[in-house]
């Protein structure tokens, strides 16, 4: 027989910091951030995410090494830089890629696993909770929709290509910023959406590269086609977040016709049906503590 001996029991109070809400919600962002990038977990939940983050910065980095390389007199003239607004259509597919992957990950999990009853029986409820995972995800699109044309900026201005003088920089790192959070908070809402109605990654991720295409083929059809009116573009998911980032850098766009405020119209409306669509999800989701 063992000579092990059981010497005492019982329970033994916590005696750490106790943080209350404010703390859970920042340590489940924290984690949800970490598991949205692959990290702490095996090799082959890091490549997608990481391989998406690359594809974003590669073309800045091209663009920045053709600037020092190349005599300013032949990028004038063979116009081989691309504007900031510009730039998102080398990297669209790295975005659409990084918004499938990212919200199934962090929302999807939780139900699959169980992990969802337990956050919820901690100082979190559901309005806590889905706040924690915007806080995750908005963010960690930003590495995608808002880092890649800041290292475009700063790399072209150390070149000696970027904007002249410092109010000129301002302004485009002020656009930059307005840009990366209009794209990223429409995604978020789409993502954290379409995650809530399943909990199964694959078809998550599924949905909402389907959500995006479909929008854009139907609305480009009936337009293009059909000769509908060219406001039936606002359907369009893909186009009204990128069309309305031409507008903050002031150009007219591929749609002039529609007006700035309508995009913005359109753009916080698709969000605010995308967070309602989350938040009837969640308050109606019967969930075993």
């Amino acid at each position: 027989m063992s000579d092990a001996r059981i010497i005492d029991q019982g329970y033994r109070p916590y005696e750490g910091p106790r943080r209350g809400r404010a703390g859970a919600v920042r340590s489940l962002a924290w984690h949800s951030v970490l598991r949205a990038l692959g990290l702490r977990r095996t090799p082959w939940a890091k490549i997608l995410p990481i391989a998406s983050v690359v594809i974003a910065y590669l073309p800045a980095a091209v663009f920045v090494g053709v600037a020092v390389l190349v005599p300013k007199r032949v990028r004038d003239q063979a116009n081989v830089l691309p504007t900031y607004h510009g730039y998102y259509g080398f990297i669209t597919a790295a975005i659409v890629l990084f918004v499938a992957l990212v919200g199934p990950e962090v929302l999807c999990s939780d139900r699959r696993n169980g992990m969802l009853g337990l956050y919820l029986a901690s100082p979190l409820d559901r309005g806590s909770y889905l706040f924690a995972k915007v806080l995750a995800v908005l963010p960690v699109l930003g590495l995608v929709t808002l880092g890649p044309p800041l290292v475009l900026l700063v790399g072209l201005t150390v070149a000696n290509a970027g904007p002249e003088g410092f109010g000129g920089f301002l302004l485009v790192f002020v656009r930059i910023g307005a840009a990366g959070v209009v794209i990223s908070a429409a995604y978020t809402a789409l993502s954290l959406a379409a995650s809530s109605l399943t909990d199964r990654r694959a078809v998550a991720s599924a949905g909402i590269i389907l959500t995006l295409l479909l929008t854009s083929v139907a609305t480009h059809t009936l337009v293009e086609r059909a000769g509908a009116n060219e406001h039936i573009m606002l359907l369009d998911l893909f186009f009204v977040p990128f069309e309305l980032v031409q507008r903050i850098y002031g150009d007219p766009g591929i749609r002039p016709s529609i007006a700035t405020g309508q995009l913005a119209a359109a753009e916080l409306a698709w969000t605010a049906g995308a967070a309602a669509v989350l938040w009837w999800r969640y308050r109606k989701l019967t969930i075993t503590r």
